[in-house]
């Protein structure tokens, strides 16, 4: 596809607070249902995700016969997942694994522009669905972005956007030092809750989708290990003291989405408006990524696939192209407004998803290509990040799924 590699150029810093930023609002949440557990999970989960990171990068490379030296083999997850799967059944369920992630990922921006705009103006005429479709035409143009220079300068300002809300919150929080509630965070945590709060935490350190992309579009290869773990302990910092502070100002009243603890509706409005501006700019990087995915499976041109390629030679979309495209983000805006309890289901298929793509595959795919080279030490410790992906994901599968239950008996949400 001319022009559209999965790549975002500073991506450390973009991916961190593009991609997942959106979503540090609700760590201090997190911290109410957790206590000490949530900060401690965001530092090791912090650690997990850099490590699965880096081995799903190492299982790019195969020694050189001549020279032993490492060589770049193979290209992105799906190439690994071909290796240790199978051609056919390898390619599938990774690319079906991505897709479901991202799109659910574009459609939760959705659903958060809504909700922060109904909260914005709770007296207000339009209701929650009726600014997600007002939210969702300002998305209509990303369809007609072909280069992701301008994906990445989105981005840019995305992280602007998420160091002034940070900035915003934190000050009002300091300003608050004297009345912070130091004896309320505890070291036991809510079990029936803390799950859904636990793949919270998870789901703000995945990028493991983006890596293989990133670290061969990188000036220096060398430096990629420094730039995810640097990238990694700012993050892991950042997101434990912001949690920690934020409730500590908060305390017991503290709500799931931080902005709604803002005492001064206009403030509080002012500071929803610039997440919704962060959700808008977060958008088109998970939808280059969903459509360049979607484009591989179905519009290769035959025999590859039953459609055509929707690429002109000249590098330009065609204009049914613009139609898929645009069909794209018209069906997450439309998924958004109709799919009763979204939130819930995507916690009930994230957890299947993420966990698979953070924690168990990038372990398994290392064992399977690199095992004869690991210690036992390094074995282990595949082993156990497995066995963590696979308690994360039947419990936060258990939890979001007894929800999504008693959600449905109570009934549709409009």
């Amino acid at each position: 596809m001319p022009g559209l590699s999965l790549t975002f150029h500073s991506a450390g810093g973009e991916a961190g607070s593009g991609y997942q930023g959106m979503f540090i609002v609700s760590l201090p949440f997190a911290v109410l249902r957790g206590g000490y557990w949530a900060i401690i999970a965001m530092v090791g989960i912090a650690h997990i995700c850099c490590y699965t990171g880096k081995i799903l990068v190492h299982c790019l490379y195969e020694p050189d016969p001549q020279t032993g030296e490492p060589v770049r083999v193979r290209d992105s997850y799906v190439a690994i997942a071909k290796v240790c799967f199978g051609k056919r059944v390898g390619a599938r369920v990774v690319s079906i694994a991505q897709i479901i992630e991202l799109l659910m990922t574009c459609i939760l921006y959705v659903v958060v522009c809504g909700d922060l705009m109904a909260g914005s103006f709770p007296d207000g005429a339009l209701d929650t669905r009726s600014w997600m479709m007002l939210c969702g035409i300002f998305l209509l143009p990303l369809a007609f972005l072909k280069s992701l220079h301008h994906v990445s300068m989105l981005s840019f300002w995305c992280t602007m956007a998420h160091l002034l809300i940070n900035a915003i919150i934190l000050g009002y929080c300091l300003l608050e030092i004297g009345d912070w509630g130091w004896s309320k965070v505890k070291w036991r945590m809510d079990f029936e809750n803390f799950p859904i709060s636990l793949g919270v935490i998870v789901f703000s350190y995945t990028s493991q989708i983006f890596l293989p992309t990133l670290e061969g579009n990188m000036e220096d290869r060398s430096k990629f290990n420094w730039m995810l773990d640097w990238s990694h302990i700012a993050a892991a910092a950042f997101k434990a003291l912001f949690g920690y502070i934020c409730f500590l100002t908060f305390q017991n009243d503290t709500q799931q989405v931080i902005t709604n603890n803002l005492h001064s509706p206009s403030f509080k409005g002012l500071v929803n408006f610039c997440l919704v501006i962060k959700a808008v700019l977060s958008y088109p990087l998970p939808f280059f990524a969903a459509c360049e995915l979607l484009e591989r499976a179905f519009f290769r041109g035959k025999p590859k696939t039953f459609f055509p390629v929707v690429w002109e030679l000249d590098g330009e979309l065609k204009v049914w192209g613009l139609a898929w495209r645009l069909t794209v983000i018209l069906g997450t805006i439309m998924m958004a407004i109709f799919i009763p309890h979204f939130s819930i289901l995507m916690g009930f298929i994230g957890s299947f998803t993420g966990t698979m793509l953070s924690f168990i595959w990038p372990c398994y795919f290392h064992l399977k290509l690199k095992g004869h080279l690991l210690d036992q030490k390094e074995r282990a410790y595949n082993y156990f990040i497995i066995f963590l992906g696979v308690l994360f994901g039947v419990v936060g599968i258990y939890d979001s799924g007894t929800a999504l239950i008693h959600a449905f008996e109570i009934g549709l949400p409009f």
